[in-house]
């Protein structure tokens, strides 16, 4: 590989990550380009942390067999069981320990392989392998997202030349910088989805960050807390706390999300999530469904938890259907992405009513008349509410799964 062909990767690698070309695709392209360059790799590993509630990590696989690019492998934390032994068990966690940047390993010259990587590898006819770990500074990392792991093979007999080792030193800087840009980027769309909610996350990645840039829209408005809840925490030690909210607010999120609701807000026990679509009665259904599939996942929580001895609960529920403002309210330096207006309050004081009237769920009439016809059969009147805040009586309903349709 001569000094032209190294600036044609290092300024493709550049252009790809500027474009945001996926971490797997930009990898395997990167070795692509290696190859036809004359570096005779036959396979390549990327690792590389991130800032994610579920995974630790991400990793992407290419090898000179397939022309299918890898599916990218999330992996969850190194920190106990298995994959705490499969991670101290890697050549990169001994690197780190020996502060090492960079070890080679003539897996043809060596009679024993000490990692369990390796020695696959060295099964399957690879003769030489070179790992690398580029690290970034301190201001240059997020989260756990502290450097770049990767190892390079090949199976010529006589394995890397120094030329090609010497390259690969040249170009895998960029490529680590290429990841890393890809890698944030993703890491920046994960916690606006996941503090935000998915379309509030999108919209505030897509630009929407002026202070009171906001648009007006219907939709349908979901508000629900948990019974008994200040009697629970009083009465519960503290360390049981967070686990019961842990329980039943990703109960209620996971019966939300699955029908395409979205979660704008959680207030202590309390969930505010809006369902919109196409049509009102395709919001008001998957709402529906959604505290269908609620009702489930809580019978089976609250068995579990009962044979464990821990505190249960129940979830209260106000459906309403209105016009808001959806966007960005706040000050200059503090931003909440968010629906506001009359009918957020209303859901709030609908979704009080479940107490005094003691049931799980309840309906607006708004809500009602927009459901579809084979849901409206179900709801049952309750009579009319004078609801704090809201100037006129309001006809509230229940919801009867057992009401035959007409």
């Amino acid at each position: 590989m001569n000094d032209q062909q190294i600036r044609d990767i290092v300024l493709w690698l550049s252009e790809q990550g500027l474009k945001g070309l996926d971490e797997p695709e930009l990898f395997a392209g990167f070795c692509e380009q290696c190859r036809a360059a004359g570096i005779d790799l036959a396979r390549a590993l990327g690792l590389i942390d991130t800032l994610h509630p579920e995974f630790e990590g991400r990793a992407f696989q290419w090898n000179d067999e397939s022309d299918v690019t890898p599916e990218v492998i999330q992996y969850g934390s190194t920190s106990s069981g298995d994959a705490l032994m499969n991670w101290q068990n890697s050549i990169f966690y001994h690197m780190l320990n020996d502060h090492e940047s960079e070890r080679r390993i003539r897996l043809a010259a060596e009679k024993t392989v000490s990692f369990t990587m390796l020695k696959d590898l060295k099964e399957q006819g690879h003769t030489d392998c070179v790992s690398m770990i580029h690290h970034f500074t301190d201001r240059g990392r997020v989260g756990g997202m502290d450097c770049f792991y990767s190892y390079w093979t090949t199976r010529k007999p006589s394995g890397f030349t120094e030329e090609e080792l010497a390259a690969l030193r040249v170009l895998l800087p960029t490529l680590a910088l290429a990841v890393k840009a890809g890698s944030c980027m993703r890491i920046i769309s994960t916690l606006a989805d996941v503090y935000l909610g998915a379309d509030a996350g999108k919209r505030v990645v897509e630009g929407s960050i002026a202070r009171g840039s906001a648009v007006r829209i219907e939709t349908v408005m979901w508000f629900s807390d948990l019974r008994s809840y200040t009697r629970i925490s009083d009465t519960s030690s503290p360390d049981q706390i967070i686990p019961l909210l842990n329980d039943y607010s990703g109960t209620v999120i996971t019966a939300i999300h699955d029908h395409g609701g979205c979660v704008l807000k959680l207030i202590g026990d309390g969930v505010l999530a809006i369902f919109n679509a196409d049509d009102p009665a395709t919001a008001c259904a998957n709402a529906i469904a959604a505290e269908r599939q609620l009702r489930r996942m809580l019978a089976e929580l609250n068995t579990s938890r009962q044979a464990e001895g821990k505190p249960t609960t129940d979830v209260y529920l106000g459906l309403h259907i209105g016009e808001v403002f959806y966007g960005n309210i706040g000050s200059q330096t503090r931003l909440d992405f968010t629906v506001v207006g009359p009918a957020v309050n209303e859901v709030s004081r609908i979704s009080s009513m479940c107490r005094s009237v003691e049931r799980h769920m309840i309906m607006s009439s708004d809500f009602v008349e927009a459901c579809p016809p084979e849901h409206q059969v179900h709801a049952v009147s309750l009579g009319r509410f004078a609801l704090r805040g809201i100037a006129r009586a309001k006809e509230l309903f229940t919801w009867d799964p057992e009401l035959p349709a007409n």
